[in-house]
């Protein structure tokens, strides 16, 4: 009688850095390359089987991130983690890279078990462009008032209705969102918006930054961000911030559930 040889799974949590320029957004997509589909190819090629990777979201075309989160499974089990990283980054692009890898237990869930993600949208706020920071930042030539974009920005704060905040396409089921904070940087020439929340519907970070940015040039008065909270429609609210100008930082999970190992 034989006995059936029972493979063993393992769990890779890895976070991915990445620029999003050149391809169609994170999500494997019929029209265009994805970062997705980049970063299972490397995978793919290294472990020589076939892994799908699970990410804690999407990012648009042109989207950039430095914590990405996102899982596999595999069945290679002489491979350390240390040769993971090392080797998928031998095979990915100089735009993508893997920065850290840890085995988590067999239900982690890179989107589910995410409690916070934390975006970045840079803003370049000066007289002259910049060539070299055309992909990385919306360029605003027009001074902008922080203080008002400020007192506006003070109303996100809490768990409300932001359906003035999202794409048309937007296939959310519920525009119900948390938000954590939003804060606003100036260092020299750029200004960063901050905004961390439990989650976020499609272009939502995107029109925030829009918004304050029309609010700033003094299009709309700070106070009608809270009228856009209680009366959501998206006619009312800014404009769609480019997408090269966010970057997903960090996505946040409970104190313990994983460790980095590098």
């Amino acid at each position: 009688m034989t006995q059936k040889h029972i493979k063993i799974v393992r769990t890779i949590k890895i976070t991915i850095e990445y620029d999003g320029t050149c391809y169609c957004g994170w999500q494997i997509q019929p029209n265009g390359l994805s970062v997705q589909q980049v970063v299972e190819d490397a995978l793919n090629k290294l472990l020589g089987e076939t892994v799908r990777v699970r990410s804690s979201g999407r990012t648009d075309a042109g989207v950039h991130a430095t914590g990405m989160v996102a899982s596999f499974q595999t069945t290679k089990q002489n491979f350390p983690l240390r040769a993971i990283v090392d080797g998928s980054n031998h095979f990915l692009p100089p735009d993508i890279v893997i920065l850290t890898a840890s085995e988590v237990s067999p239900g982690f869930k890179a989107i589910g078990d995410a409690v916070a993600k934390h975006y970045r949208y840079s803003i370049l706020n000066s007289a002259v462009r910049s060539p070299l920071r055309r992909f990385t930042s919306w360029y605003v030539r027009e001074p902008l008032d922080l203080d008002a974009m400020r007192e506006a920005a003070a109303c996100f704060p809490g768990r409300h209705d932001f359906a003035a905040f999202r794409a048309s396409n937007c296939s959310a089921k519920t525009t119900i969102r948390r938000i954590d904070s939003v804060d606003i940087i100036r260092n020299n020439d750029m200004i960063f918006i901050d905004v961390i929340g439990e989650g976020f519907l499609k272009n939502m970070v995107r029109v925030i930054s829009g918004t304050l940015v029309d609010i700033g040039k003094g299009r709309f008065r700070p106070d009608h961000l809270q009228w856009l909270l209680l009366n959501p429609d998206r006619q009312q609210a800014g404009v769609t911030a480019p997408a090269c100008g966010l970057c997903l930082l960090k996505v946040y999970y409970q104190e313990n559930m994983t460790d980095e190992i590098f």
